[in-house]
């Protein structure tokens, strides 16, 4: 915009205020689950690279909970938790098959 024009600046209502409170908690709350999910997968992804079935074997129901946790609380897409179960459970069974071989 050229130099000295006015900029026209939107009245901030009661509802514009409340929005912005909605999307700071949100934000927040989206965050956590964001992270409890990571979290939970990093671990997991840790103990399938350290080799250890029986540790992965037992992380398996937490970290799933822990996305369809995600999920329930619209944090996740259910496709997305979906794709990371599927990954997840894979790499478990190539990790059993080769400790069988």
């Amino acid at each position: 915009m050229p130099t000295g024009t006015a900029v026209k600046q939107k009245k901030r209502s009661k509802s514009v205020f409340k929005n912005m409170r909605q999307t700071e908690h949100r934000t927040v709350t989206n965050r956590a689950n964001r992270t409890r999910v990571r979290t939970a997968m990093r671990q997991y992804r840790a103990a399938l690279a350290a080799g250890d079935v029986a540790k992965a074997e037992k992380m398996v129901p937490q970290t799933f909970s822990e996305l369809d946790r995600a999920v329930k609380n619209h944090s996740l897409p259910r496709n997305t938790a979906n794709r990371y179960k599927s990954r997840l459970t894979i790499a478990l069974n190539g990790l059993r098959k080769t400790k069988k071989s």
